[in-house]
C-alpha cells in the first residue's frame, strides 16, 4: 500500500513558483487596501513581500478531469513607516486566497489562476474533494447523489412505472457501455477472492487461467471492467450486477483519485475489489477505504432508486397481503423481497437492506441467516430496535452470553425464557406453541410482537472490516469471515402481557411446590415426578427409548447412571430447571462446569426442556454432544 497521495503537496511542488509570483504581484498592486496590521509602524508608507507559504489547499470537483483548487497562502510582508517623523519598519503576516483551475489528465500543466482575494475563514465549498481527491458524500446525501448519477447516465431507471408493471431495472452492461467501458469475464484469482477490477489504463496484469490451472500475464485494455464468472456459481446474478455497477461507480466518482496516484506512480493501473468487502490498490489505505465505502453505499441506491423502489415495495406488500389474507406485513415480506430481487436484478440481501433503509422495518426480521438456516420472518413495534440490535442470536452465542452474563442467566435459569428458533422468548402460551412435529415454535402473535416477548442483544463486529459493512452484516449475518460480539442488552426489557406473566408465575409456583417435595431419595423423587407428569416408567421408557426396567434399576441405585442418561430422564419428563438440576443431583450426576459436553447439556436443561427428545438431540449435535 502506498503512502497517502496528497493533492496539496502536488500543488505545492507543481505550482509554487507561479503562486508566489501571483502573490507578489497582488501585494504590489493592493497593499494599500489589504488592511495590514503592525505594532511598530504608525502609518505604512510601503510594503514588500519577502516570503509566502502555502498553508491550505481546498479542491472542488469539476466536469471530466478538471478540478478547481483554492490555495490559502500566508505572506510575510515587510512594511516601512510612511510618517517622516518616524523611521520604523516591521513585518506582518496576512493571508490571501488564490482561486485556480486545471486538468489532472495533463498533470495540471494547464493550470491557471482565476482570481485572488483576501483570505476569510469559511468551510470548504460544495462538491469538495478530500486531499486524496475522494468526493465528500455525507450519508444523508447518498440518495441524492445516486439520483444525480442516474439522471446523467441512466435516467430511465428513475421512472415510476404504473401499477402492475415491473420497474425499469439498471442493465449493468448498458450502463457500462454508456460510460465507454468494456465489461469482460475473466477468472482473476484461483480462490475467487477478487470478484471485480476496473482498469483505467492499458496494463499487463496477472490473471488466473482455469484451462492451464495457473496464473498468467494478460494485457488488459484501459477502461475495462473485469469480473470473475465464478460469481455466478458462488453467489447469484444480483451479485454480478452489483459488481459491474460497483466498478462503474469507481469510474465516475474516483477517476481523479487514480489520476493523482498516476502523478506519483506511473505504474498504477486499476482498482481491485475483494470478496471481503474492501478495495485493494496502490492507493493509500484511507482513500481506498473511503472509495470502497462510497461504491458500496451508492451501488444499491443506483440499482434501487428510492422513489421507484418504495412504490413497488408498497405495491407488492399490498398485493401479497391481499392474496394471502395476511394480517401483518412480516407474513408476506419473504415474497416481497423475492419479488423485488427479481424486479430490480439484485440479491435478496440487497433488497432487504434497501427496504430497511427506506423505513420498511418489517423486513428486518426476514431472511436472517443463523446456524445454517434462515430464521422465520418476524416483526416488532417500529423503533423497538436500534440498527446494531437484534432479537436473533446463534445457539453458540446464546450459550456463551448466558454463561458470562449474570443478568441473562438470572432471566433464564427459572425457565422464564426458552431458546426457540434462535430467540430467547418468554415462556407463555401466547408466545410459545408446539408445531405439528412436536417442536416448540413461536406463535404467529409472537412473531408479530417480538418486542413484547423476546430479549434484545447488542451487536458489534469484531473482525477487521470497514464500518460501511456494518448495516449489511447486522441485517443479514450470512455465513462469512465476519465475526460478531453479541451482548445481552440489560435494561432494554420487553413487556409481556400481564395475563401471560400471571400464567407464568402460576406455573413457577407449581414447579417450586414440586421442588420442595423432593428429597434426596431417588425413588421418592421419581415417583413424585412421574405422578406429577401423569406418567409411568413404561411411558418414560417410550419417550426416551430406554427399557423401563433399566430406568428403574438406575433410580434404585442398582446401576450408576451416566450424566447423559440422567439428563435424558429429565428431558423425557420435560422437567423445568429448578427440578431437573435437583434430580441430577439426587441421581449423583452433577454437571461439571469445566466439561464442555456437560455445559451444553446444562444449557439444554435450562432453555430446551419442553422440546421433544429429537429436537434436543438436534440442538446438541453440532457441538458433539450425544444423549
Amino acid at each position: 500500500m502506498a503512502t497517502g497521495r496528497s493533492f496539496a503537496e502536488f500543488v505545492k511542488d507543481k505550482c509554487y513558483n507561479g503562486l508566489y509570483q501571483t502573490a507578489e504581484d497582488y501585494v504590489n498592486e493592493n497593499w494599500e487596501s489589504m488592511d495590514l496590521y503592525t505594532r511598530n509602524v504608525h502609518r505604512i508608507g510601503s510594503a514588500e513581500m519577502i516570503d509566502a507559504t502555502i498553508e491550505r489547499v481546498y479542491v472542488r470537483d469539476l466536469p471530466e478531469m478538471r478540478v478547481a483548487f483554492e490555495v490559502g497562502m500566508q505572506l510575510e510582508i515587510d512594511v516601512k513607516e510612511g510618517d517622516y517623523h518616524y523611521d520604523e519598519s516591521d513585518q506582518c503576516y496576512p493571508w490571501i486566497r488564490i482561486y485556480c483551475e486545471g486538468d489532472l489528465s495533463c498533470g495540471l500543466d494547464d493550470w491557471e489562476i482565476i482570481r485572488v482575494e483576501p483570505y476569510s475563514k469559511k468551510s470548504a465549498p460544495p462538491n469538495s474533494l478530500s486531499d486524496a481527491l475522494v468526493p465528500y458524500i455525507p450519508y444523508d446525501q447518498l440518495d441524492k447523489v445516486a439520483t444525480e448519477f442516474l439522471k446523467e447516465h441512466y435516467p430511465a431507471a428513475l421512472k415510476v412505472t404504473p401499477y402492475g408493471q415491473p420497474p425499469v431495472s439498471v442493465d449493468p452492461l448498458a450502463l457500462a457501455d454508456s460510460l465507454g467501458l468494456t465489461v469482460k469475464q475473466q477468472r482473476i484469482r484461483e480462490d475467487a477472492s477478487v470478484f471485480g477490477q476496473i482498469y483505467f489504463v492499458e496494463t499487463d496484469a496477472e490473471m488466473y487461467d482455469a484451462n492451464e490451472g495457473k496464473t498468467v500475464t494478460m494485457t488488459i485494455p484501459g477502461k475495462t471492467i473485469i469480473f470473475d464468472p465464478q460469481m455466478y456459481l458462488l453467489r447469484n446474478l444480483g451479485s454480478v450486477n452489483n459488481t459491474i455497477i460497483h466498478e462503474c461507480v469507481h469510474w465516475v466518482k474516483h477517476r481523479k483519485v487514480f489520476e493523482l496516484e498516476k502523478l506519483y506512480n506511473a505504474e498504477a493501473s486499476n482498482i481491485s475489489c475483494e470478496v471481503v468487502g474492501g478495495a485493494a490498490s496502490a492507493v493509500a489505505r484511507s482513500a481506498t477505504e473511503q472509495m470502497e465505502k462510497q461504491a458500496n453505499q451508492l451501488t444499491p441506491r443506483i440499482q434501487m432508486p428510492a422513489e421507484p423502489f418504495k412504490v413497488k415495495a408498497k405495491e407488492y406488500i399490498a398485493r401479497f397481503m391481499r392474496e394471502s389474507n395476511a394480517r401483518h406485513e412480516n407474513e408476506v415480506m419473504e415474497q416481497v423481497i423475492t419479488a423485488l430481487e427479481t424486479a430490480f436484478g439484485v440479491s435478496k440481501q440487497a433488497a432487504k437492506i434497501r427496504l430497511v433503509e427506506l423505513g420498511f422495518d418489517a423486513a428486518i426480521g426476514t431472511y436472517t441467516y443463523l446456524d445454517g438456516h434462515y430464521v422465520k420472518p418476524h416483526t416488532f413495534r417500529k423503533g423497538a430496535l436500534k440498527v446494531n440490535q437484534t432479537f436473533s442470536i446463534s445457539a453458540q452465542d446464546a450459550a456463551v452470553e448466558r454463561f458470562i452474563n449474570q443478568d441473562l442467566r438470572k432471566l433464564t435459569e427459572s425457565g422464564d425464557y426458552l431458546f426457540i428458533d434462535n430467540h430467547y422468548v418468554y415462556n407463555a402460551p401466547l408466545y410459545v406453541q408446539h408445531d405439528e412435529d412436536g417442536r416448540l415454535d413461536l406463535t404467529d402473535y409472537a412473531r408479530s410482537h417480538m418486542d413484547e416477548c423476546c430479549l434484545v442483544f447488542d451487536m458489534k463486529i469484531t473482525s477487521k472490516v470497514g464500518e460501511e459493512y456494518h448495516t449489511a452484516c447486522f441485517l443479514n449475518r450470512e455465513d462469512s469471515n465476519i465475526t460478531f460480539e453479541l451482548k445481552f442488552h440489560n435494561g432494554y426489557q420487553n413487556a409481556p402481557q400481564e395475563r401471560q406473566v400471571a400464567m407464568r408465575k402460576k406455573q413457577q409456583e407449581e414447579d417450586l411446590a414440586i421442588r420442595k417435595q423432593m428429597t434426596d431419595d431417588p425413588e421418592q423423587c421419581m415417583d413424585l415426578l412421574l405422578k406429577w407428569r401423569g406418567m409411568k416408567y413404561t411411558d418414560l421408557g417410550d419417550a426416551i427409548d430406554r427399557d423401563p426396567k433399566t430406568i428403574s434399576r438406575t433410580v434404585k441405585g442398582e446401576t450408576t447412571p451416566k450424566v447423559e442418561t440422567a439428563a435424558l430422564i429429565c428431558f423425557g419428563m420435560h422437567l423445568p430447571p429448578c427440578i431437573s438440576f435437583k434430580l441430577m443431583e439426587v441421581l449423583r450426576c452433577p454437571l461439571s462446569p469445566v466439561n464442555p459436553a456437560h455445559q451444553w447439556i446444562s444449557e439444554a436443561l435450562y432453555i430446551k426442556y419442553p422440546e421433544p427428545i429429537w429436537a434436543i438431540r438436534e440442538y446438541l449435535a453440532p457441538y458433539g454432544v450425544e444423549i
